[in-house]
């Protein structure tokens, strides 16, 4: 007979079951704004833009993939014409990828859209509870953060 559970194991069983379920409907939303596009792409992409532009290299450390993985998103994303390579301007012999102005528009209309379907989930929260809300996802990922990288 299993040991009976107590209330924090089952929260945490909560809690980790409600993040699987996010996660599940972000890759399919991503899907739905672009059929081609993982959840992977959308992602290097914005991370593209935030920075104006990196070397594959420096995308699979900060997301901590494997190279090859950054790769093939890569070349899918280039397959699309939302990325292209350039010379980086600190480094000739460097290629940098920055997002074209397709994948620039791409981004924006995934931004608006998962930015109006944020507004429409929380639309009824009190302010005090949208931040403590946000307050915890920040110290959740702070400390995911922490954990991938001592593993």
């Amino acid at each position: 007979m299993p040991a009976p559970r107590n209330e924090r194991e089952e929260t945490v069983e909560t809690i980790q079951r409600e993040l699987t379920a996010f996660s599940r409907r972000a890759r399919a939303a991503a899907a739905r704004m672009h059929p081609e596009l993982s959840l992977v792409s959308f992602t290097l992409l914005a991370h593209l833009a935030e920075q104006r532009g990196c070397r594959a290299t420096d995308l699979a450390a900060h997301y901590m993939l494997d190279k090859s993985t950054v790769s093939r998103q890569v070349a899918a994303l280039e397959h699309l014409g939302f990325v292209e390579r350039r010379p980086d301007p600190d480094d000739q012999r460097v290629q940098a990828l920055h997002p074209t102005p397709a994948g620039d528009e791409v981004l924006a209309a995934a931004t608006a859209r998962r930015q109006a379907a944020f507004q429409r989930r929380l639309s009824d929260w009190a302010e005090d509870d949208l931040d403590r809300f946000a307050t915890y996802l920040v110290r959740f990922n702070e400390v995911s953060i922490l954990d991938d990288q001592s593993t």
